[in-house]
């Protein structure tokens, strides 16, 4: 049984999930068994394109399919609480895109929910598992960089103000941090770990979110982290991660990259990592091979580590004043 297919259900047939499914075409022993959404026309479309044998009208009756073993979970941020404890409590395994939830008492009710039951549950953090990002960890591993000292990495594309869209939507968790400043906030916590200083500022638009926010990180060791993150102004889209004796540049568009350089030894190397699939694939994999093989969460992508991204950016959002109504039962 060790390559048995591993059955998907995917829950809200938008455009992430197009993106996924695509993704999930080039992983071997992976099929897409039911596609559900509170819309049946589009759970229908959804299906046609992508050759998937049954479609829902109701998410309830998605998760509730026999023969669907995990479900990835593409529906607004604001939604991904609830969806994910639905499939859980269905006894499904479940691949939650980022981010993760809204807050992180919303993440931890969910970590809760999967440890409780015994299930499978990562955020769709894709770019982690592209071979750019895994050759990074192997360089930093290997000493190639010496001890890292300082990251630098931007995510921005200017996006046209739709004040129903879900990026500038505060009721579907819309802004900046949560849709891309994740990317660079996600990169950081890879290599640096937890900081022990935020300090952050933004440009909050006409819709009550983050147009524009900048971060940076501090860490024990003295190490530090300059992010920033956009979707009003588009951005050099790199990240540098630099060390006592070196850096490493991914270019352009970072997370999704197939070239980094490094600099060292004052050479300058570039690494072509080319990139199968859409990328998306990845990730798929991830989740495939854990399934298999029992494991509850993945190592690359450790649930503690969602929770500790969740509450770092909720001091940011603390900090530039950026409130959601999944909020307001904290306050």
């Amino acid at each position: 049984m060790t390559h048995h297919t591993i059955r998907w259900g995917i829950l809200g047939p938008g455009s992430i999930s197009k993106k996924f499914a695509t993704g999930l075409k080039s992983v071997q022993n992976a099929t897409i068994r039911a596609v559900g959404s509170r819309d049946a026309a589009r759970a229908d479309t959804f299906a046609s394109t992508f050759g998937v044998p049954r479609t829902y009208g109701s998410y309830e009756a998605l998760v509730a399919d026999p023969e669907v073993d995990v479900i990835y979970i593409g529906t607004p941020h604001s939604f991904h609480k609830v969806h994910t404890i639905l499939c859980l409590k269905a006894g499904k395994h479940v691949l939650c895109e980022k981010p993760f939830a809204i807050n992180a008492s919303e993440a931890e009710e969910m970590i809760r929910t999967t440890r409780e039951k015994g299930l499978f549950l990562m955020e769709a953090m894709w770019s982690r598992y592209l071979p750019t990002i895994v050759k990074t960890r192997e360089l930093i591993g290997a000493g190639k960089i010496g001890e890292v000292q300082l990251i630098q990495a931007d995510f921005g594309f200017r996006a046209q103000v739709n004040p129903e869209g879900r990026l500038f939507n505060p009721s579907l968790g819309g802004g900046a941090l949560l849709d891309v400043g994740i990317y660079p906030l996600s990169l950081a916590h890879m290599i640096l770990g937890t900081p022990s200083g935020i300090t952050s500022s933004a440009t909050i638009g006409s819709t009550g979110v983050d147009e524009q926010t900048a971060i940076i990180l501090s860490y024990d060791g003295g190490q530090m982290a300059i992010l920033s993150t956009a979707i009003r102004t588009s951005t050099p889209q790199e990240a540098t991660i630099i060390g006592t004796d070196g850096w490493i540049k991914i270019h352009r568009p970072w997370w999704i990259s197939d070239t980094l350089t490094l600099y060292a030894d004052g050479d300058k190397h570039t690494i072509p990592c080319p990139v199968t699939g859409n990328g998306y694939n990845y990730e798929a994999e991830e989740v495939g091979k854990c399934i298999r093989s029992g494991k509850l969460e993945s190592d690359i992508m450790p649930l503690d580590e969602t929770l500790s991204l969740m509450q770092v950016m909720d001091q940011i959002r603390k900090q530039i004043g950026l409130r959601y109504p999944a909020d307001q039962a904290l306050s």
